[in-house]
C-alpha cells in the first residue's frame, strides 16, 4: 500500500510540474527556447534589485525610449528601467518572429544607448555607464542591457542562454 502511495504521488508531482502536462512554463511563449521573464527575474535577482526597484516601460513611455520597437511583432517583450533612481539600470529583453525584426529592435537599442552616451543622460557617471551598455542579438533575440553596477553580468547571463 505504501509504495503504492508514492507512485501515486511521484505521478501527481510530475503533472503538476508540467512534465507531460502540456503546459507551457510561466513566463514563456509557446515556441520560445528562451523564457524572458524567468530570465528577467534571475537578472533582477543577481543584481539584488528589490521589487518595485524596476518598472514596466510600456505605451507612450516604450515609444518614447525606443521609436519604432511597438511596431516590431514580438513573441515577448520585457521592458524594464528604476522605479525612482538615477542609477543607469535598464534591461530589454525581446524575442521577434523574424530574425531581421531582432536585427530592426537591436538598431532601435543601439539608438538609445548612443543617444543617452552622447549626451542625454547628463551626469558624467551616467554617460560613462551608458557608453559601456550593449545591445545585443541572438537569432530572434535581442536585447539593450545598460546598468553601471552589473553590465557584464547582465551580458553573461543573456549570453549563458545561447551555448
Amino acid at each position: 500500500m505504501k509504495k503504492r502511495a508514492v507512485w501515486v504521488l511521484a505521478v501527481l508531482l510530475l503533472l503538476a510540474s508540467g512534465c507531460g502536462g502540456g503546459q507551457k512554463e510561466e513566463g514563456r511563449a509557446e515556441d520560445s527556447d528562451v523564457a524572458l521573464n524567468t530570465l528577467y527575474a534571475s537578472m533582477a535577482e543577481a543584481c539584488g534589485w528589490e521589487e518595485g526597484y524596476m518598472a514596466d516601460v510600456e505605451g507612450e513611455l516604450l515609444e518614447g525610449y525606443y521609436p519604432g520597437l511597438s511596431e516590431i511583432p514580438a513573441k515577448q517583450l520585457v521592458a524594464k528601467v528604476p522605479a525612482m533612481s538615477s542609477d543607469v539600470n535598464e534591461v530589454v529583453l525581446i524575442e521577434c518572429e523574424t530574425e531581421e525584426d531582432a536585427e530592426a529592435a537591436a538598431a532601435i537599442f543601439q539608438a538609445r544607448i548612443d543617444a543617452q552616451a552622447e549626451g542625454g543622460a547628463w551626469y558624467p557617471e551616467s554617460l560613462e555607464a551608458w557608453k559601456q551598455a550593449k545591445a545585443l542579438r541572438e537569432g530572434t533575440y535581442a536585447a539593450l542591457l545598460a546598468s553601471g553596477a552589473h553590465q557584464e553580468e547582465l551580458e553573461e547571463q543573456f549570453g549563458s542562454q545561447f551555448r
